[in-house]
């Protein structure tokens, strides 16, 4: 397998595609794109590229190619067994699938003004009412997840799954721009931080060359 991502320091899509193929325990290629490089609209051209629409990330099995965090998610789940990715207990189930669906369509304003950047730290930053609506649903549904199944383990659903792939990126923005936190979210943020996978991108991010200079002060650093 090939797996197609963009910057580990900026693209919050890639990393979901890249700690799900680590979480399938398949073994698979990485090919690093620089988002929005000198090459990056002839290269989104090319036939690597063409069926996901110049998006990141891709993840190339044999013949098959497929775009989109979500769908390589439910790939692997199927590639490898979907416990895997998704808890046994089917009332779990369901929640972990709306959690993960709602954070693939949802929390615009989170994700457009505090854009995912882990090479920063941000403090004294204020939010606005539609930022801080968008944290306060993530948290909730965090709380609802470890408060109802969360009890096998540090994860929303108790063992690391598809889920917490999903919402990773989210931990990488909380702590980029300073959000406060109740205790049992300052937790499971930590507890994200702390996982080899999560460790390993961080690492490899703060070694990458490229900077995009539009990334480095985002909406919200500007308030």
């Amino acid at each position: 397998m090939k797996l197609i991502i963009g910057n580990k320091a900026y693209s919050s899509w890639s990393m979901r595609g890249w700690l799900a193929c680590k979480q399938s325990g398949l073994s698979f290629e990485e090919l690093i794109v620089p988002l929005f490089g000198d090459d990056w609209d002839h290269v989104r051209e090319s036939e690597n590229f063409a069926p996901s629409g110049g998006k990141v990330p891709i993840l190339w099995d044999g013949e098959t190619v497929v775009w989109d965090s979500l769908a390589i998610i439910d790939w692997l789940a199927d590639k490898t067994h979907r416990d895997r990715f998704w808890p046994k207990d089917e009332t779990a189930r369901g929640m972990a699938r709306s959690m993960a669906a709602e954070m693939h369509s949802s929390f615009m304003a989170l994700r457009r003004q505090c854009p995912m950047n882990t090479r920063k730290i941000y403090e004294g930053l204020s939010f606005g009412d539609d930022v801080k609506a968008d944290a306060a649903r993530i948290i909730e549904l965090w709380a609802q997840a470890r408060a109802r199944f969360g009890s096998g383990g540090p994860f929303l659903f108790g063992t690391y799954g598809a889920a917490d792939i999903m919402y990773a990126p989210i931990v990488s923005r909380f702590q980029t721009y300073g959000f406060r936190l109740p205790g049992f979210a300052t937790s499971y943020m930590q507890t994200i931080l702390d996982h080899e996978w999560t460790a390993q991108w961080m690492e490899a991010a703060e070694d990458e060359p490229w900077v995009i200079e539009r990334l480095e002060q985002p909406e919200t650093a500007k308030n």
